[in-house]
């Protein structure tokens, strides 16, 4: 099985069919042709960093007679794509204001989308607040003064 990050736009609102599923793991594609995926998932950017990179290790491999080893620099470049492409994509929408709603395991992408929704009418049926990690103000412990090995200030004291 394999696992989905769940990203929901700035502003989602009602509509859950706005959010994008990433299948986190190892793409095959951004293996085979790294500035080509990066274009079609839109990450301009990185498409261009990596055509520059790519054209300038191939270069380079001319250049200095490496003859094999230029094109296995390239070849380096590509299998990074391959392996954390998934998490530049998740990144770039982390970028743009997306954010990460959670995970979800499923075989093919249709069932990921499925699962997603069944578990979203899940949460939004249940509405009950989240616990707070951190305690309110008026509830902590007054300071107590004490010994300190004199690594802190006590107020009224010199």
């Amino acid at each position: 099985m394999a696992s989905y990050v769940v990203m929901e736009p700035p502003g989602l609102g009602e509509k859950a069919d706005a959010t994008a599923l990433v299948r986190d793991g190892f793409t095959w594609l951004g293996l085979l042709v790294p500035p080509l995926w990066f274009a079609w998932h839109r990450l301009w950017i990185e498409a261009a960093l990596t055509f520059i990179v790519m054209a300038v290790l191939s270069v380079l491999g001319e250049r200095l007679g490496l003859g094999w080893a230029g094109s296995l620099l390239s070849l380096l470049v590509s299998l990074y794509v391959g392996l954390e492409g998934q998490a530049l994509r998740i990144a770039a929408l982390r970028r743009r204001g997306w954010r990460e709603w959670g995970v979800v395991e499923a075989g093919w992408l249709d069932d990921a989308d499925a699962r997603f929704a069944l578990e979203a009418e899940r949460h939004a049926d249940e509405a009950e607040p989240a616990p707070r990690l951190v305690p309110d103000a008026a509830l902590a412990r007054p300071a107590q003064p004490g010994m300190a090995l004199g690594l802190t200030h006590i107020p009224g004291r010199r």
